[in-house]
């Protein structure tokens, strides 16, 4: 009986409260109301009205509402702001409710955004709040819009930080200076415990104090945080100083900038256990002044450039040139002061393990002070430094007389503007090759010839785990500092790199990875390398790799356009050394899953048959775009995985002409340890349909093991699909489960039979049936119908494809 008087008891109170509030409630309301998408609406029931009055006073009323019966918090819930409906969640769930639908109509009604149809949402909740706090950090959304967003008791970016596990900095790294702000301390702890990944995208060039809200925020995310990923997207022109500052930071190192504040939790931290308030020359190597990586960095490469240049000048080249070229190094070390001059350790009068003050140069000689002089002087003290991009562009029309971009004020907003003003750029007589710089600033083997940190004796903070960089150039001293970072990165467990404009620095990209591969605690586990060229063809290259780096795991390269190594890019170079194409066998390695993209033109079987069989643990193999001399070649890539890949379960071949291995496929579909085939646009039935068709069937028939059979774009057609039928027949000893049918010319009415023959046969449910880019919409009603039969066998997955776009397709198969 207790149970209903509680019932009766919070119901008279919810009434009581209703009655008190109603009038405050019926005077808002009495005001016009405001005709909804769909037109005038009745007045709101008497029980919406004190649902939203409660709403409007939860600061009062929340525990007693939490108490409610579920029936009635029900009722309130769709009422409530995000706040409270953020609250609310553990009591709902505890009362058999859920408030996934309330955030999925929030997300529809205030991000206006449909997410991807790759993307499989869990939590509508967490991703409408990680949502929210990006719009608001970055300014895009306004609270005080919507009754929803806004309550002065919260604060937006305080309660919507818990959810946050993915953040993104975009353009002029809007919103790190907002997070590193006094009152938003609770907001950056909050981030340092729930955020894991850390994305950069379209980056611009930033003022001194973005890179020094930048160094504090990355310091606290990464360092005391728990930020394991860091990726960095499209930076068409990248910021030497401010790329090699993120570089740095995601691999543990830190120093406080000039005249930045001490960090709170290192000298918390340091009361406990080192690293001590002064752990950064202890980072920094003892015997080198105390100095940012990124300036040592930059200060090393500019000795070297010095140096080439000197050589240029005695061959009568035009001083302007040299002129231009200092003017641009000595702004190349983002966070100082122009008129300051860097120098190498190996050039420097300081004393080992001696502080400089912050205004007090070093000593420097005549000629390289009056250098940085002159240079200071053209160049404004506000303007933000240039980078140096693997190429020169020209000044764009009308913009002859100064650099374009060069100071924050300058800068447009518009993202697209600046891409295409950047794109269409091409200073004349400045074009450098690659390796000019690289020559000079790694001819020693001691990493203290580049100024950076002596990694292998040094202390570090926290760093990263998984490093992205998708289209973004790297210049020499970027690729360098990457090299040189990546030797002793032993936290580092995926790598990928796309589209980075390498070219002859994959060499030392390589050394790096084999010393990396040499330490005890090395941990890289997958690497996703891609480019548009290299200097290497791309199985010596893939050979390179395995030899370097025997404990990896996971291995996917990809190149574009034929290996240059009959046009080296570093001048002098007669090719790559010789301990990275050595032609001794690889070892064996750890290999699982192996992804390779090959360029136009034949590749020789023999080495990648090589790679295949030092890789006896490899399970997942793609090979996409290769094309062999001969079927025989194919064949013996084919026998080689049957000899010495006894683990391989699944073999995908991508954009391949397959029309002439039709006795090669066969061989392959009665291989009975594959769980998995993939044919994807590789002109299967081009040839000999007819004959090829069925014994392609009986081959699978007789596979046990099979259970996904992918052959999307071969042109199948109606009678493809019929013959494939017979692989579900009741005399079939197949197992397959999944089968993937798009982009093959299908017809309503030849899906429709094919339904009919898998309800005839009686085959029970087989899994999943993909029939994306098939010509379903020339007759709906019959599509329709061989849907619905086919859904009652198997999970279908189709679209609403146009197929008026596939004539070429149609006249192919007529």
């Amino acid at each position: 009986m207790a149970a209903p008087e509680a019932w009766r008891a919070r119901s008279c109170w919810f009434c009581e409260v209703a009655a008190a509030t109603t009038m405050e409630a019926t005077s808002r309301e009495a005001a016009p109301a405001k005709s909804s998408a769909s037109g005038p609406s009745a007045p709101p029931a008497l029980f919406e009205l004190c649902g939203r009055a409660v709403s409007a006073h939860m600061g009062v009323l929340e525990s007693g509402v939490w108490a409610l019966p579920g029936p009635i918090l029900q009722s309130i819930l769709p009422l409530l702001n995000i706040y409270y409906l953020e609250r609310i969640e553990e009591t709902a769930l505890k009362k058999g409710l859920s408030t996934q639908a309330i955030w999925r109509r929030l997300w529809d009604e205030l991000m206006k955004t449909r997410p991807s149809s790759l993307e499989s949402v869990t939590c509508w909740r967490a991703k409408f709040m990680e949502a929210f706090f990006s719009h608001v950090l970055r300014g895009t959304i306004d609270v005080s819009s919507d009754r929803r967003l806004c309550d002065q008791r919260f604060s937006p970016l305080l309660h919507s930080s818990r959810h946050v596990r993915q953040l993104t900095i975009c353009n002029m790294l809007q919103g790190a200076t907002e997070l590193v702000a006094e009152p938003n301390r609770r907001v950056l702890e909050t981030l340092a415990s729930s955020l894991h990944t850390l994305k950069f995208r379209h980056l611009l060039f930033s003022d001194v104090a973005a890179q020094q809200s930048l160094r504090q925020l990355l310091h606290q995310l990464i360092h005391h945080g728990a930020v394991n990923q860091v990726s960095l997207y499209s930076w068409p022109v990248p910021e030497s100083a401010l790329f090699i500052l993120i570089l740095t930071m995601s691999a543990g190192f830190w120093q406080p900038g000039p005249g930045g504040p001490p960090c709170r939790l290192c000298g918390e931290a340091s009361r406990g256990r080192a690293p001590s308030r002064d752990e950064g020359s202890l980072l920094l190597g003892s015997r080198r002044p105390r100095r940012d990586a990124a300036e040592r960095c930059a200060a090393a490469l500019m000795a070297s450039r010095r140096k080439s240049e000197a050589k240029q000048t005695a061959r009568a080249v035009p001083p302007t040139r040299v002129t231009r070229r200092s003017t641009q190094e000595n702004l190349t070390a983002g966070g100082t002061d122009p008129k300051r001059e860097l120098h190498p350790p190996a050039t420097s009068h300081e004393a080992p393990g001696t502080k400089r003050p912050p205004s007090a140069p070093a000593t420097t000689s005549s000629a390289s002070a009056s250098s940085s002089t002159s240079s200071s002087k053209r160049a404004p003290a506000s303007s933000a430094p240039q980078p140096k991009p693997l190429k020169r562009f020209k000044r764009a029309a009308g913009k002859k007389g100064t650099r374009t971009r060069q100071g924050s004020g300058a800068e447009s907003e518009d993202l697209y503007d600046f891409v295409f003003i950047v794109a269409g750029e091409k200073e004349d007589g400045e074009e450098m090759e690659i390796g000019e710089v690289a020559c000079g600033a790694l001819d020693g083997s001691d990493p203290s010839c580049l100024g950076l940190p002596a990694l292998e004796a040094s202390q570090r903070f926290r760093s990263i785990s998984t490093l992205e960089l998708f289209t973004v150039p790297l210049s020499t001293e970027a690729a360098l500092t990457l090299c040189h970072l990546l030797s002793s990165w032993v936290s580092l467990e995926s790598l990928t790199l796309s589209y980075n404009g390498l070219g002859s620095n994959i060499f030392r990209l390589l050394d790096s990875l084999r010393a990396l591969s040499a330490q005890a605690g090395c941990r890289l586990r997958a690497l996703h390398l891609s480019d548009l060229f290299s200097p290497l063809p791309i199985l010596e290259l893939t050979r390179a790799i395995v030899r370097a780096l025997p404990l990896l795991r996971v291995l996917s390269i990809r190149v574009d356009h034929p290996s240059q190594r009959d046009n080296p890019a570093v001048p002098g170079n007669a090719g790559p050394p010789s301990h990275i194409i050595g032609d001794e066998e690889i070892p064996e390695n750890c290999l699982e899953q192996l992804e390779m993209g090959f360029p136009r033109g034949a590749q020789p079987a023999p080495l990648l048959c090589s790679v295949l069989k030092a890789s006896g643990s490899l399970q997942q193999l793609s090979l996409d775009s290769t094309t062999f001399a001969s079927p025989q070649d194919f064949g013996l890539v084919l026998q080689t995985l049957k000899e010495y890949n006894l683990a391989l379960k699944r073999l995908s071949f991508h954009d391949m002409n397959l029309a002439d291995c039709q006795s090669e496929v066969l061989f392959l579909l009665q291989n009975l340890t594959l769980q998995e085939i993939t044919f994807s646009f590789c002109r299967l039935f081009e040839k000999r349909p007819a004959q090829f068709l069925p014994e392609m069937v009986a081959a699978m028939k007789g596979n046990s093991t099979l259970k996904g059979l992918r052959l999307p774009g071969n042109r199948l057609g109606n009678a493809g699909l019929l013959a494939l039928a017979d692989v579900f027949s009741e005399d079939s000893s197949s197992s397959l489960c999944q089968l993937d049918i798009s982009s093959n010319c299908i017809k309503p009415d030849g899906l429709l039979e094919f339904a009919k023959r898998l309800e005839r046969w009686g085959r029970g449910a087989f899994g999943h049936l993909r029939l994306f880019q098939n010509w379903l919409d020339q007759d709906a009603v019959t599509a329709r119908e061989a849907i619905r039969r086919l859904r009652a066998t198997c999970h279908v997955v189709s679209d609403s494809w146009d197929s008026s776009q596939a004539f070429a397709d149609y006249v192919s198969t007529m």
